[in-house]
């Protein structure tokens, strides 16, 4: 609201007022409001957490420390929401159709996670909402997303090129004139950094070119199901899920700046798309508000975030990466939710087929997801495959441990792209 209120007061003289058009002064202004509220307003929705007596239903793994954190509260992801949509609300273009999408999707996974969490909390145990009223939102969101990206005329790219200058070898980086309507994204390892998903549809010949969209719109709820998922298994440790969130935040904020600059997309050679630069006024508030809730949610934990705090999380970083054009680069950048999601399915796989094969089932590791692993001891897990390390990570340092992969990980994300 403020966006607008600042945008009609334009000739007023008023010293300063002229700043709300830049990018930079929103987003530093986002992510300061994001970070105020959290850590704020934060207390007072942890005390009436409490009052409320929603308390964390903790699951016995056997895990040392575990059961002292029974009875802690949770849903605190409603602190990360309120956070995250307050300042876009006051600071953000409202009628930018990428804004429009991440409120959208910020909303939608808050209210699927919520239910989740009061359903749990009403029946006293773990087994909140059925995984495949999860899946139905969560592919719903993805339809909403991919589909909008594939009708509205307001999302569109520039395509780059490499052009040579004049009799010499050296080429420079230029765009074409015009922007299109294409199911293209970017991915490592190529030159230009290009991949359109019509060049998997081309033996559809007329039809190739629709082919091509809704595979787009596939791999779309694909990454959004993956995310939000991977995120929502992380989210077992104190400060695990917030922290790398936040890391992969920063590192989807700097893409979306570069992608929304035509001059600094053409040094690394990427897509440029018109008007996404908004993103990073959002990008900015999800950044804020996580460093916020960490500050409750750093071991030993205040509150937790629940399904309310980390599918919404999730959700919100797969949107953000498919909106910038970045999903292919979403194994790597996110690469420990995908590992805890593969852990998981690992597991049971293995567990169902030696069961099935041997009569006694077999693991894998000696927890999952994967983080649990890593807080059993060896002694008492004798069946599993994997055993290494023996004895129990201390969880302050298995949580700094995770967060140094992930900043890795985003450094590996970047370097990709000038890997050709």
């Amino acid at each position: 609201m403020l966006y607008y209120i600042f945008n009609l007061l334009q000739d007023s003289g008023i010293p300063g007022i002229r700043l709300i058009d830049y990018i930079t002064f929103r987003s530093g202004a986002s992510f300061v409001l994001a970070l105020f509220i959290a850590l704020v307003f934060g207390r007072k929705i942890i005390d009436r957490l409490r009052r409320m007596q929603v308390g964390e239903i903790v699951r016995d793994l056997g895990i040392q420390g575990e059961n002292s954190k029974k009875g802690t509260p949770t849903m605190g992801g409603i602190i990360i929401i309120i956070s995250i949509l307050i300042p876009c609300l006051l600071l953000g273009n409202l009628s930018n159709v990428y804004m429009i999408l991440m409120i959208i999707a910020t909303i939608w996974l808050g209210i699927l996670g919520f239910l989740d969490d009061y359903l749990k909390l009403k029946r006293h145990n773990k087994d909140g909402m059925k995984g495949k009223f999860k899946i139905v939102g969560q592919l719903g969101l993805g339809l909403i997303v991919g589909l909008t990206m594939w009708f509205s005329p307001d999302i569109v790219v520039r395509q780059n090129m490499e052009v040579k200058t004049g009799d010499t070898t050296e080429t420079v980086v230029t765009y074409k004139p015009e922007n299109v309507k294409s199911p293209e994204t970017t991915i490592p390892f190529v030159k230009n950094n290009n991949f359109n998903y019509q060049w998997l549809t081309k033996w559809c010949g007329p039809h190739a070119v629709t082919a091509g969209w809704i595979v787009f719109v596939l791999i779309t709820i694909l990454a959004v199901m993956a995310t939000s998922n991977g995120a929502n298994l992380t989210d077992g440790v104190d400060g695990l899920c917030a922290g790398c969130s936040a890391i992969i935040g920063v590192a989807l904020l700097i893409m979306a700046y570069l992608g929304g600059h035509v001059i600094y997309a053409s040094y690394l050679n990427i897509l440029y798309i018109p008007e996404s630069s908004e993103l990073v006024v959002f990008m900015a508030a999800f950044i804020g508000a996580l460093i916020g809730f960490l500050w409750y949610n750093a071991n030993p934990a205040q509150v937790f975030m629940g399904d309310t705090g980390s599918l919404t999380i999730g959700g919100i970083i797969a949107v953000f990466a498919i909106l910038t054009r970045k999903e292919l680069l979403l194994p790597i950048l996110c690469g420990i939710f995908f590992v805890e999601d593969l852990s998981v399915m690992a597991q049971v796989t293995y567990y169902k087929y030696t069961r099935k094969r041997y009569g006694t089932p077999r693991r894998i590791f000696k927890c999952t997801p994967l983080h649990h692993h890593f807080q059993k001891s060896a002694s008492d897990c004798t069946d599993a495959l994997l055993r290494r390390p023996f004895n129990p990570v201390p969880e302050q340092k298995l949580v700094v441990r995770f967060w140094i992969v992930g900043i890795l990980l985003a450094a590996i994300t970047f370097v990709t792209l000038k890997i050709r």
